[in-house]
């Protein structure tokens, strides 16, 4: 997606080889026009799934997510990363190992908005290692729902998540992929370009 990949150009930070920072328009600030075509997409490339709701993960996922469900009409379900007074009964819950934070989190849905039958598109900010992806998809399989694809706003195709996810038959769209961020540069899959982008 051409302008998702100019604002990580313009926009994006490499702290490493393995972190791009994006905190000025997805994870942090957000960009709601950005959102809106980036839910456009996903809406695009998966309409004929017979999608019936959306699963994300909080926070990040969220915006792009609930743009995703206006274009396609169906619920959003966030899952949670932190205890709530008011969710603690019927939850499906999955364990998830955060890489960039170095920590493992119990995600929880609760068990009335995931129902049998039900087509679920994954979507999330980032893919590396698949972690997330793996947690949300055992969320669906627990409520006998189907997975009819991810979504992916960013996807590190230098790292295993993709490969992994694509192997286990899943359908994987993601709207950028960086095969690298050496030498503080992002190279694109799609274009095969190497741009510069300042530490």
């Amino acid at each position: 997606m051409q302008l998702l990949i100019e604002k990580i150009k313009n926009e994006g930070k490499v702290l490493s080889e393995s972190v791009l920072k994006v905190d000025s328009f997805l994870n942090h600030q957000v960009d709601p026009e950005l959102m809106f075509e980036i839910g456009k997409e996903f809406a695009a490339r998966f309409k004929d799934e017979g999608i019936t709701k959306i699963l994300t993960i909080e926070s990040s996922g969220i915006a792009p997510s609930v743009m995703a469900g206006l274009q396609m009409n169906v619920p959003v379900i966030f899952a949670r990363k932190r205890k709530s007074l008011t969710l603690v009964n019927d939850l499906l819950t999955a364990n998830v190992y955060s890489f960039t934070k170095q920590e493992s989190n119990e995600i929880s849905v609760s068990k009335k908005f995931l129902q049998e039958g039900d087509q679920v598109l994954i979507i999330d900010d980032f893919l590396a290692n698949g972690q997330a992806a793996l947690g949300l998809a055992q969320i669906v399989k627990e409520a006998n729902a189907s997975i009819a694809g991810m979504g992916i706003v960013i996807e590190k195709g230098f790292q295993d998540g993709g490969k992994q996810l694509r192997e286990a038959g899943y359908k994987v769209e993601s709207l950028a992929i960086v095969d690298s961020l050496a030498d503080g540069k992002v190279t694109f899959r799609q274009d095969h370009k190497v741009e510069e982008i300042a530490r």
